[in-house]
């Protein structure tokens, strides 16, 4: 008797032994014990999974003859069952749908379900690869499918479910089928080499297993060669040799030198690699199998369920993910899946392998935007201060504590590499390891980049600058309109601004409402307490119609900044119209241009890149 191989020898005969599959056997088999098999079914899933393994065993359930009717677990030794497993069934006919695909088969496909089985209780019809039959002949089939006889029974498996048209799903059961995971084909591998008494290693097996790819039968043909192909015991270097994965260790090597930012190690990596006969093609597909298992592991830990990989490549993507940042392996993901999509149709495909490696080790040296931006920020805020304008920042030298019991402030990259970098939910000057913060101003003065107010300096930090990126950038945000306690105080008389300086400063910030500037700019402006107080000549109608939502935070924010605490902004009617001070600067009305080319942070960008504006797009005229 000739050889049969692993996958045929040994195929699931009932529905328990199906690995992988429980929501479709136990959807089966309760249709069964209640007797409410349907006429057809569509089997769709990934190659070598169980589809027509599951049809069969439905097909011998139905008509084994251990039983007077229809059972869950076929006997396996009846002439149906027996008949159903060789494949040459009377009652039970498998189609190849792929070359049987057009109308004049379904046409005797259809003459032919009319007559009753010869034997069995149904005439069963498997057709195989089903998406393949033309558009012609599934509307042959349309009506017999949706009334057939009621001994016959149809089932379609298909990888391409979409390519069914819709009037045929809507006449069946669908059933999707899963990808095997990656423990459950493990120990059917393990299960099996048992019964042929081989000896195999562990990782011998994960990498069997996780080059099956989900798919039962993949693994199982992979494994038949691998045996023929070892003396005596299977070995993880056999395996690797047979489906051509690169040595041990050698990618955990090309990304040691990525971290190095080594160039001339990454190449002569490569160059080893292709003296070795290895295929540039499928070394880039394992790098990024073990890029994104290197992001799985940053992300969720070395222990994750996530991980699909046997314990020795684990400990190696948990040292490689130690040696990166989420951001920078995110980046390299995108680098490689990128190079491995232009290696599969360009020529040369060993230099864009290495092209795409050397752009892993070079952007190891790219300055994130967030980092530019908040430099920025923080320079330019300490150079605007000039003597005729108040400053952001309060004088608090009086109040300076030791450097020691200083709180560092944090800027928004300090912040968010700190909360990406940090398990823990919480962000304090104390507890992370991010990079050192930036601190603006005098060295007694503290402020949190994009806040109205600096913080205070206090021996305990406030809430609102220890909590996690999201959150403090919703109380950055919210800070003037909603949190306006935790700001700092500032007495009265104590080094206050004039009213003709707070004035200016809120009408050029409001300058894009120019309804609302046109009526502020002509009231009476006062300081009472915490509230700024600006009593106008219009109605109270419209007070409410001119100051919006976005325009009351933008002047809260201003007047809170220029006054050095949280104030509130009170517009009430009854005031009388008065005169504009002629030393007062005008509002900037020459539109989106204008006011991006005076952003510092723009001038910045543009001193740093040599870059110039070329496009602006001027979203308050949208609103």
């Amino acid at each position: 008797m000739s050889y049969q191989v692993l996958a045929r020898k040994y195929r699931p005969q009932k529905f328990s032994e199906v690995i992988g599959q429980e929501h479709v056997t136990r959807t089966l088999k309760n249709a069964i014990e209640q007797g409410r098999t349907a006429h057809g079914y569509i089997f769709s899933g990934h190659r070598g999974i169980g589809k027509t393994t599951i049809a069969r065993i439905l097909a011998m359930a139905l008509n084994c003859r251990s039983s007077d009717q229809p059972v869950t677990d076929p006997c396996g030794v009846c002439e149906s069952c027996t008949e159903i497993r060789a494949g040459n069934s009377v009652d039970v006919i498998e189609i190849d749908a792929a070359t049987n695909r057009g109308i004049d088969e379904i046409r005797e496909l259809r003459e032919a379900a009319r007559y009753r089985p010869a034997r069995d209780r149904f005439k069963i019809y498997i057709l195989d690869e089903a998406h393949q039959i033309t558009d012609a002949a599934f509307n042959a089939l349309l009506k017999t499918l949706e009334e057939p006889p009621g001994h016959v029974v149809f089932m379609l498996a298909t990888t391409q479910p979409e390519d069914i048209p819709q009037t045929i799903r809507s006449r069946c059961q669908h059933f999707s089928f899963r990808a095997v995971r990656f423990e459950e084909i493990l120990g059917q591998l393990r299960d099996l080499l048992a019964r042929e008494n081989i000896d195999a290693d562990e990782d011998a097996l994960a990498l069997l297993a996780e080059a099956g790819d989900g798919s039962v039968r993949d693994a199982l043909s992979i494994l038949d060669q691998a045996i023929a192909s070892c003396d005596g015991r299977l070995t993880a270097e056999t395996v690797r040799q047979l489906v051509g994965s690169a040595p041990a260790g050698i990618l955990e090597e090309v990304m040691n030198a990525v971290a190095q930012g080594s160039s001339e190690s990454v190449l002569r990596q490569v160059d080893h690699l292709i003296s070795g006969g290895q295929n540039p093609s499928h070394f880039a597909k394992q790098m990024v199998r073990f890029l994104r298992n290197t992001v799985v592991a940053k992300i969720a830990g070395g222990d994750s369920s996530l991980l699909q990989i046997s314990g020795d490549e684990r400990n190696r993507v948990v040292r490689v993910a130690a040696l990166f940042s989420e951001e920078d392996l995110a980046r390299h993901l995108q680098i490689m899946l990128r190079t491995h999509s232009e290696i599969g149709y360009r020529q040369e495909q060993r230099f864009h392998l290495e092209l795409g490696l050397l752009k892993l080790a070079h952007a190891q040296r790219l300055l994130p935007i967030e980092q530019l931006l908040s430099d920025a920020g923080v320079s330019d805020s300490a150079s605007a201060r000039t003597p005729g304008k108040p400053s952001m920042v309060p004088d608090t030298r009086k109040a300076e504590l030791p450097s020691a019991s200083r709180p560092a402030a944090i800027s928004p990259f300090a912040a968010d590499s700190a909360r990406k970098g940090s398990s823990k939910p919480q962000l304090s000057a104390e507890s992370t390891s991010a990079p050192a913060p930036r601190s603006v101003g005098s060295p007694a003065a503290q402020v949190v980049m994009g806040s109205a107010a600096p913080a205070t300096v206090n021996e305990t930090e406030p809430a609102w600058v220890q909590a996690p990126q999201e959150t403090l950038h919703e109380v950055q945000t919210a800070a003037p309109a909603a949190n306006l306690s935790t700001l700092p105080q500032q007495a009265p008389g104590e080094n206050a601004p004039s009213i003709e300086s707070l004035r200016s400063a809120v009408l050029n910030a409001l300058s894009a409402h120019r309804m609302l500037v046109a009526m502020l700019e002509t009231g009476e402006w006062k300081v009472e307490g915490n509230d700024l107080v600006i009593q106008v000549a219009a109605s109270p109608t419209v007070i409410e119609m001119s100051l919006g939502a976005d325009a009351r935070r933008l002047a809260i924010a201003t007047s809170s900044g220029v006054l050095g605490r949280a104030v509130k902004l009170k517009v009430i009617s009854g005031g009388t119209s008065q005169r504009v001070p002629e030393n007062r600067t005008p509002p900037s009305n020459g539109g989106g241009r204008s006011r991006a080319e005076q952003d510092p942070i723009v001038r910045k960008m543009e001193e740093k890149f040599g870059a110039k504006i070329r496009t602006v797009i001027d979203y308050t005229k949208k609103t």
